[in-house]
């Protein structure tokens, strides 16, 4: 029966093939595929460029990421570098990487000379400085290096893991065709009335007191007075004015009053006398007792 897709013509090709396909070794394992045939044995005229397989040791930022790696590496103490392991592993690099490029060599020539150094100071005796305290350790400037750079490549792994645009996001733009319409908020009548009352609140501040000119005679109270006391031989002082007070004058008229009082005394047309201190105060005309 044959599959879906698959033409009678394929189907006898796949079951009788013309050409037998299948490798004559099979046990072996390939060593590579050419154009996705299998590769068992590598040909005789194959050429191989000298430069095919080099290992490229550039990866390394510099002697000091060398010379961490191989401390991290082998679980070394960066405190308590074993400086004679070191040194010569990191020399055998150093040596590959000379016989490649010179000119890449020298900055790890010049590690390589410190390491060196330090070793043969390591080596010498440990003498006491002048002033009897013990001398720093040879590695403690390198393992200062070492610590700052490990710090420094920390950070920059954490800074190379945040997202990046164009590495791990692109940025889009679109255009939006948007139109903002304004809603207008519901007013309460609570809210109204409290606005109201704001409202007067701030308009009685602005309130104003119209002071209007009243036409008061001085010599008309006179008259007035004159007129009240000649029916009478002595009048209190304060009934005179209670008087004015309870027909509903003002107190400017009062004040008018008291002053055509005052007027009249002046002339002598008025005598304002009293029997004893803090008693009644009396009034009476002056020319009534001449009079008499």
């Amino acid at each position: 029966m044959a599959q879906p897709g698959v033409s009678a013509a394929e189907m006898d090709a796949l079951v009788d093939p013309k050409a037998d396909s299948t490798p004559d070794v099979v046990d072996s394992v390939a060593l590579a595929r050419l154009y996705g045939e299998p590769l068992f044995s590598i040909p005789q005229d194959l050429y191989i460029p000298p430069d095919a397989l080099e290992v490229f040791l550039e990866t390394f930022e510099g002697p000091l990421d060398l010379l961490l790696y191989l401390i991290r590496k082998q679980n070394f103490n960066v405190l308590d570098i074993p400086m004679a392991e070191v040194t010569r592993q990191y020399l055998s690099y150093v040596e590959q990487i000379r016989s490649r490029n010179l000119e890449l060599a020298g900055e790890y020539l010049l590690m390589a000379a410190m390491l060196i150094e330090i070793k043969s100071r390591m080596l010498l005796p440990v003498k006491k400085s002048d002033t009897g305290e013990e001398v720093d350790d040879p590695r403690a400037e390198l393992v200062r290096r070492l610590l700052e750079y490990e710090q420094m490549k920390l950070a920059a792994r954490k800074l190379n893991e945040l997202p990046q645009i164009g590495r791990d996001f692109q940025r889009t733009h679109a255009l939006m065709d948007v139109q903002f319409e304004r809603s207008l908020p519901d007013v309460s009548v609570h809210d109204l009335c409290h606005a109201w009352a704001d409202i007067m609140r701030r308009a009685g501040l602005n309130a104003h007191h119209r002071i209007t000119k009243e036409h008061l005679s001085v010599r008309e109270h006179m008259t007035r007075i004159l007129r009240r006391l000649s029916g009478v031989q002595f009048m209190e002082f304060t009934e005179l004015f209670s008087e004015r007070i309870d027909s509903g004058d003002t107190v400017a008229i009062i004040v008018v009053h008291f002053l055509a009082l005052l007027e009249l005394a002046r002339e002598s047309l008025l005598e304002i006398t009293q029997a004893e201190p803090y008693a009644p105060i009396y009034l009476r005309l002056s020319y009534v007792s001449a009079v008499a």
